[in-house]
């Protein structure tokens, strides 16, 4: 059977893209993809257990996720029509740049981010604009990107910043809002991480180009669920109902996702301990030669260290623990990323650092 010839089938802008590849490998300890890897309450898993083994399988579930829009409106102080539920925030994103992206308009970033905000602007035909952060604290430069979105149909910020850990100043998104016609989305897939009032969920109401996108994958410890929110102005969240892929979260995600919105207080005391683990991995951190690091207000940190490919490979290699490289991307040279994992991966961590680092 002759092979099939794709290339001259495919859609040019799709050209050239491979599968995501989170460059994963079997190990004892893996602290490279920020998840929640420390144990949930026992009502938490409860709870969670209790939702799937009494959810319906036999019939569709709500293709906009209404029961769960309404919980997480109530504890966001909005209505439902400023919620949408999606597969993840990759399929939010996805969909807000295919509803507001296209050719002849362009996307605002700050890297270095999250890489999938381009990968999804060149899906959808969006010209990228990135306003690159200085080298040597990772803030933004924010007359040049106010600059940037003044031509732009949209701006995209991560706060906490994945990989940096830093959190958007709050003028600069004032400025954004005040200076520019561009709709502005934050990116708190971190924000429970950081202090209180970090979020700006409260300025949605009164700045309807403001949209703030969040995540059931990191402090909920449910990244395999894949259940994502924005809240927005109802026009927006309107034109993504309309376009959006039919029961894209099944009858499981949505009804294990309500259970665990409920339980959030419960939740606390295990964010409350990886913010403080997060604390003493930085200060052991510290204490080990020729470790740079930077101030993080999520559940990772951004180090840099001596040939940073060969100090992964070792971790991984020698001592069954896994972090994420990033020292190839532009502008993090001999970077890794580390989750902040349970006391006990974070003290096996830190003493394959020292044996490597010595």
């Amino acid at each position: 059977m002759p092979l099939l010839d794709v290339s001259v089938r495919v859609r040019p802008a799709l050209a050239g893209f491979e599968p995501y590849d989170p460059a994963f490998s079997p190990c004892e300890v893996n602290l490279s993809a920020n998840e929640n890897t420390h144990s949930l309450p026992a009502e938490v898993t409860e709870a969670l257990r209790e939702a799937m083994v009494t959810t319906p399988l036999n019939r569709y579930p709500d293709p906009l996720a209404n029961e769960l829009r309404d919980e997480l409106a109530a504890w966001h102080g909005v209505a439902r029509n400023a919620v949408m539920v999606g597969n993840g925030g990759d399929e939010l994103l996805f969909n807000l740049l295919f509803s507001f992206g296209g050719p002849g308009r362009s996307l605002a970033v700050c890297p270095p981010c999250f890489e999938e905000y381009k990968n999804f602007a060149k899906m959808c035909e969006t010209e990228v604009v990135e306003v690159w952060r200085c080298e040597d604290d990772y803030s933004i430069d924010a007359d040049a990107l106010i600059e940037a979105a003044r031509g732009a149909a949209m701006v995209m910020i991560t706060s906490p910043n994945n990989p940096t850990g830093d959190l958007v100043d709050p003028v600069l998104v004032r400025r954004l809002l005040d200076e520019t016609d561009a709709l502005v989305l934050l990116d708190e897939a971190y924000v429970e991480f950081a202090p209180e009032g970090a979020s700006l969920v409260p300025w949605v109401a009164a700045n309807p180009r403001l949209m703030i996108l969040r995540t059931l994958s990191k402090a909920f410890a449910l990244a395999g669920l894949r259940c994502g929110y924005l809240i927005a102005a109802p026009e927006v969240i309107d034109v993504l109902a309309a376009i959006r892929q039919i029961y894209s979260e099944d009858v499981l995600a949505q009804s294990v996702a309500m259970a665990a919105v409920r339980a959030r207080e419960a939740l606390r005391p295990v964010v409350s301990d990886i913010v403080a683990e997060r604390a003493r991995l930085s200060a052991k951190l510290s204490e080990l030669p020729g470790v740079t690091q930077w101030p993080s207000e999520a559940n990772f940190l951004l180090v840099r260290v001596p040939d940073a490919a060969t100090v992964r490979a070792r971790l991984r290699d020698e001592f069954s623990v896994l972090v994420r490289d990033f020292s190839y991307a532009p502008g993090l040279s001999d970077c890794l990323r580390i989750s902040v994992g349970t006391h006990e991966e974070n003290d096996r961590l830190l003493a394959a650092l020292a044996a490597i680092l010595k």
